[in-house]
């Protein structure tokens, strides 16, 4: 088999598209500038290093939290397309080192799916990436029910993302805890709108892809699955079900225990690398790779983790890896 080292969860902005997004209102770009997370060569260069020394072939780029969701559906279609053509732009230049998630311009459900059909059609996308809410809606909300029609339709994935809101919780966001507790808290409670919507059974080749091991879901299987009766009595399918159908990047800051557990709740195969640089950066994106082999699992489910299941969850595993996959 061939082995293919595909970094899922990474990301890249341009500082144009950042200063778009603050003209059209959003003020908390600032976490995203002057981090090596452009597409400058200087930027590229090092980016590219540090995927050699970790054996890193591919990273598939993707925008969130800066999506562009946007209350305006002419303001969201500009900067969705803006954001697209720009990765399908550095893929054509380094087609061995980067894929794209597409950004869509939700919660418009129309424009979004005249932007799925261009990223997937015409663009080369290998999937979309959205955040865990749109402007206040849950992924669940029937709004968006056509795109996750569409989605499942083409069996592509869709990449859920924290939105970097903090649950909308006072109880995190002032208390300085909007990512580091927030974040995970985003991840299980939109994993949890979709169970309780049904959507992983109504739409079995949809291929959700959770960040962050799913948040907390690695501990919480027979929890739900023991309060759904009297909680959720509507779920269409027992939580532990649920969430075996979907897929989870490795991004837990290199907490081998987590990863164990994951891999025991929802097996080693439904685990994909992710290393959320620029934000795991350095000597901390080496490790975040290498603790999927130092975390206690088998060198097998280590190899399926780093090597192919993110190649078989993306249809990329005909693909040709880079020199880079021969350096660890």
């Amino acid at each position: 088999m061939t082995r293919l080292r595909i970094d899922v969860h990474a990301h890249l902005w341009s500082a144009e598209y950042l200063d778009r997004l603050e003209r059209l209102g959003k003020s908390d770009t600032g976490t995203q500038r002057g981090i090596g997370a452009e597409a400058t060569a200087a930027d590229l260069d090092r980016r590219f290093a540090l995927m050699d020394r970790a054996g890193v072939d591919l990273q598939v780029l993707s925008v969130a939290p800066q999506s562009p969701h946007l209350a305006a559906e002419p303001d969201a279609v500009a900067v969705a397309r803006a954001a697209n053509d720009a990765y399908a732009e550095l893929v054509a230049r380094f087609p061995d080192r980067f894929r794209f998630f597409a950004a869509l311009p939700l919660p418009h459900a129309d424009a979004a799916l005249r932007e799925t059909e261009r990223a997937f059609d015409e663009l080369g996308a290998v999937g979309v990436g959205v955040t865990t809410t749109v402007l206040g809606h849950t992924l669940a909300d029937p709004l968006f029910r056509p795109v996750l029609q569409e989605l499942d339709r083409r069996g592509a994935v869709l990449c859920i993302h924290p939105a970097g809101e903090g649950a909308r919780s006072p109880l995190i966001n002032e208390h300085g805890m909007t990512w580091m507790v927030g974040a995970p808290v985003e991840d299980t409670v939109a994993i949890m709108h979709l169970v309780f919507a049904g959507v992983p059974a109504r739409h079995p080749r949809l291929r959700i892809l959770a960040s962050h091991l799913g948040g907390a879901l690695p501990l919480l299987p027979r929890r739900l699955d023991d309060h759904v009766a009297f909680e959720a009595p509507g779920t269409p399918e027992l939580p532990s079900v649920a969430v075996g159908r979907l897929w989870y990047d490795t991004v837990s800051h290199v907490h081998g225990p987590a990863l164990v557990a994951a891999a025991a709740t929802f097996g080693a195969d439904r685990l994909v690398l992710g290393t959320d640089f620029p934000y795991e950066d350095g000597e901390v994106f080496v490790k975040a790779v290498e603790y999927v082999s130092e975390s206690g699992l088998t060198p097998q489910e280590a190899a399926m983790i780093l090597d192919t299941n993110a190649a078989d969850l993306l249809g990329l595993s005909g693909a040709a890896p880079s020199p880079a996959a021969d350096t660890t």
